[in-house]
């Protein structure tokens, strides 16, 4: 194989193993952020959220 040409194989190869890698920690970001909100929202609305399910279980 041309030397050439293999080196530009594993460059690519590389290139896509590191965009893999920014994917992924992209990723990790936004889970990260959705549970933050999560976690204000809990802590925003937890009192009303268990008066809801309190007067759902009672109903039932």
């Amino acid at each position: 194989m041309d030397p050439i040409r293999n080196l530009c194989i594993k460059a690519y190869v590389k290139a896509d193993e590191l965009a893999r890698g920014q994917t992924m920690a992209e990723y990790a970001l936004i889970l990260a952020a959705v549970a933050v909100v999560v976690y204000a929202a809990y802590q925003t609305m937890g009192t009303t959220i268990k008066s809801v399910l309190t007067s759902v279980d009672s109903q039932l």
